[in-house]
């Protein structure tokens, strides 16, 4: 039998996700251990969006966050984090929404990544009309082509941080979610080539006295070989998914010392629509449309099937087993990709023990809280 399985299950309305905070617990200190510590380790909240696990990283001594929204980093600060990088270039209202939410939370360190020159100025104007000062760390493309920009550009705009008011230089930034390779020598090989620049940049700005404090790193796919350069200290490791884990990453990476799939979806069939179809209420709504269909969810403890229809509220498969499964039974399903699954819940059950003891909220699925 599965770790997930619920005593309690024929209380639980469904589609569910339920969260298992002892296995949670043990994978943040799995990681933390990997890293060589709580200050190497800059974890990113994107995969939770729950102040009651950002608690649980804080009891482990994990005090500096990394986040994609402003509803992240208010939910962030409120949870007791102090130090938190919103890793997403700050445009048009989000500028003044992260100076007030500095104004808001005083205690707390805010800094974003820019890869473009207007956008530091932008800031820079808010930041000083409030009287109010944001890190700022440039942020490097390293292959994605998604955001960032070059090694080059990026030492110009550090360069130009130190001049302006309001922006303090924080560091670098650098994702590389693209070095995702199942190989631990092809992942190495890739990463060591993608951060060698950036190491090469940061020493040149020191000289130059311009000091670099950090360089923020890599996601989930790069953590192991980032958490094993022991010898760089001032690298922040910002794997996300850890805290949850999932299907999706599941055993594709064996370097990832013992951390597990911490969340579970629990669903019932609702119809038997053919001799060889099962329907369950988990739909779209409940589990990321990511990726194909094929592979967006592991369900447990079922026999050989093949899913052929995944829509808003239902998700069909075809087995020649159908005959055993009736409408109301239960089924526990992994999701592939944790992080957008989660934001289709405004709570998360817990459960200790086999049995449900609350709920936990998703309190920064929105993209806005209060500023």
């Amino acid at each position: 039998m599965h770790p997930y399985h619920l005593l309690d299950v024929a209380s639980v309305f469904t589609p569910a996700l339920v969260f298992f905070p002892a296995m949670i617990r043990r994978n943040i200190r799995e990681v933390v251990a990997m890293a060589g510590g709580p200050h190497r380790l800059r974890p990113h909240a994107k995969t939770h969006k729950c102040p009651d696990i950002v608690k649980m990283q804080l009891a482990e001594g994990v005090t500096k966050h990394k986040c994609a929204t402003i509803a992240e980093a208010e939910m962030l600060a409120a949870a007791g984090a102090t130090d938190v990088l919103i890793a997403y270039p700050m445009v048009g209202p989000n500028v003044k929404r992260v100076v007030a939410l500095a104004k808001l939370f005083p205690k707390v360190k805010f800094s974003v990544v820019a890869d473009h020159s207007a956008a530091v100025k932008h800031l820079s104007e808010a930041a000083t009309a409030a009287i109010a000062v944001i890190g700022v760390l440039p942020d490097i493309n390293g292959g994605m082509d998604r955001t960032g920009t070059t090694v080059a550009a990026a030492g110009e705009l550090y360069r130009l941080i130190f001049s302006l008011p309001g922006v303090a230089p924080d560091g670098l930034h650098l994702y590389d979610g693209h070095n995702n390779m199942e190989s631990r020598a092809d992942r190495e090989a890739a990463v060591w080539a993608t951060v060698t620049p950036v190491l090469e940049l940061r020493d040149r700005l020191n000289a130059a006295g311009f000091p670099v404090p950090r360089i923020v790193v890599g996601g989930t796919p790069g953590f192991p070989v980032y958490a094993a350069m022991q010898d760089v200290p001032d690298l922040e490791c910002s794997p996300g998914t850890y805290a949850l884990h999932d299907a999706g990453y599941g055993g594709k990476y064996p370097d990832f010392g013992q951390v597990q799939p911490a969340a579970v979806l629990v669903t019932r069939v609702v119809s038997r629509p053919t001799p060889t179809r099962v329907t369950f209420d988990l739909g779209t709504k409940a589990v990321a449309a990511d990726p194909p269909m094929a592979k967006r969810i592991t369900l447990l403890d079922f026999p050989p099937h093949t899913p052929v229809g995944h829509n808003e509220e239902h998700y069909v498969v075809e087995t020649p087993h159908a005959d055993r499964f009736a409408p109301g039974d239960v089924a526990y399903a992994l999701p592939a990709h944790i992080c957008p699954t989660v934001a289709l819940h405004r709570e998360a059950l817990t459960a200790v023990d086999g049995r449900i003891t609350g709920a936990w909220p998703i309190t920064a699925r929105d993209r806005r809280l209060t500023v």
